[in-house]
């Protein structure tokens, strides 16, 4: 009997853990449809959301945007983009404020609040989930 719900148990896990990239948002990296901005790599998108830089490969002022902690969308870009996990993201920036070496970027609560900001401003970069795309931004890098 233990055996049947060991492997029950263990089926179950294997389970969830297959399912769980799907659950995943696909994320792509926006500007304003109007930004001049061309497409972009995958370091120069970490260097600018983690705020080793702060223009865009054209020299502009670029102001990221993210989303709030907890969103799919978050945890998946910054594991594509970065190579970091959300806690490894937290680490990071709670070290790169108390040295008074920068801020995190603006955080907004979920896709459409950053595509809101982000297709009315040219300065702007942000993620957003993939199937949310549309003609009033410009997909500058997504894997």
């Amino acid at each position: 009997m233990k055996t049947i719900i060991k492997r029950h148990i263990l089926s179950a896990a294997v389970a969830t853990l297959l399912m769980a990239p799907s659950a995943w948002a696909e994320v792509a990296v926006v500007v304003s449809a109007k930004s001049p901005v061309g497409n972009m790599t995958q370091e120069q998108v970490s260097q600018l959301f983690l705020g080793k830089t702060s223009t865009f490969p054209g020299g502009a002022q670029a102001l990221p945007i993210d989303q709030a902690e907890g969103q799919a969308a978050r945890d998946e870009f910054y594991t594509k983009a970065t190579g970091k996990s959300a806690a490894q993201v937290k680490a990071y920036w709670s070290k790169i404020i108390f040295t008074g070496k920068g801020q995190p970027p603006k955080e907004v609560p979920n896709t459409t609040e950053v595509k809101k900001l982000v297709s009315g401003n040219p300065n702007t970069i942000g993620y957003i989930e993939k199937s949310a795309v549309d003609s009033s931004v410009k997909v500058v890098w997504s894997e």
